[in-house]
């Protein structure tokens, strides 16, 4: 339906493009928020350098890697060491409270408006900033949720307590075997509810949370609509950016907004309709 070229849009002058995405903001019958991993980056959850060095140094020196995303992948040659790493790895970006303001921030821009939010980001951050629950759907699972690695049955488990044991009773990189996390129902290891595989567990609450999303974009379908993207990349980008690109191309009241720093980009079928800032998200936010 797209072209292949991009049009970068930032050449825009800069604050006319705030002032046009502040009005798009107020007059909107409807907003859609999609949020990347951009978001989570501009907020302060970074996963290199000195937040990885404060927390997973001994990791690094020990097995050799130098960034969480990294860790995440490493072949730990028991579970007691793998999730001393992982139970590490969720505490800090699923419970500790590191959002520089960038959420809060968006949710004071948000909060008496008519929005709904998509976001492929696992961090739990939106419900922490204050955003309603049931206008939030979390389409790639969530650090805080465990699931059986089979799957046996399509139920999650609420993980900050487990999580919370194994940080606290870990010895030299390793948890003590009886916190080995099990399935209740087949006693098979548990994995985090992440969709990486064709295994990742889609509960009840996501079935849900995808129906009111459906339900929100068709009541809006032929409004004036802002499909508000937010630090979307190119990992995967079915879920938000082609979508929202092809909702905007099918609605002449539809605005399509990117905010991305160094990927603002806008197909030219729908350059009219498009307001694109290439900088900070937290900065940009700001200035709304």
């Amino acid at each position: 339906m797209f072209s292949r070229k991009k049009t970068v849009r930032s050449t825009r002058d800069y604050s006319s493009e705030i002032d046009r995405l502040k009005r798009e903001i107020d007059t909107a019958d409807a907003i859609v928020i999609g949020a990347g991993a951009g978001l989570s980056t501009a907020a302060g959850f970074t996963y290199s350098g000195k937040r990885f060095e404060k927390y997973f140094s001994d990791f690094e020196e020990k097995y050799g890697f130098h960034d969480m995303y990294s860790g995440g992948f490493f072949p730990f040659r028991t579970p007691e060491e793998m999730w001393a790493y992982w139970s590490r790895f969720i505490w800090c970006n699923r419970y500790m409270n590191i959002d520089n303001g960038t959420y809060k921030k968006l949710f004071e821009i948000m909060k008496d408006r008519n929005y709904f939010v998509i976001t492929t980001n696992v961090d739990h951050q939106f419900q922490k900033a204050g955003f309603d629950k049931s206008r939030l759907f979390y389409t790639q699972g969530d650090y805080g949720l465990f699931q059986c690695s089979a799957p046996c049955h399509n139920q999650t488990y609420d993980n900050e307590e487990i999580v919370k044991n194994m940080i606290e009773f870990q010895e030299n990189m390793k948890i003590p075997t009886e916190l080995i996390p099990m399935c209740p129902k087949c006693g098979k290891p548990v994995t985090m509810n992440l969709r990486n595989d064709d295994k990742f567990v889609e509960d009840d609450g996501w079935h849900r949370a995808s129906e009111r999303y459906k339900k929100f974009l068709q009541n809006h379908k032929k409004q004036h609509i802002l499909f508000f993207e937010l630090g979307v990349g190119y990992n995967t980008p079915v879920i938000i950016k082609f979508t929202f690109w092809k909702m905007t191309a099918q609605n002449p009241k539809a605005v399509y907004a990117c905010l991305n720093f160094g990927e603002a980009y806008t197909p030219d079928e729908i350059a009219e309709q498009s307001i694109c800032i290439n900088d900070d998200i937290c900065r940009i936010l700001m200035k709304i």
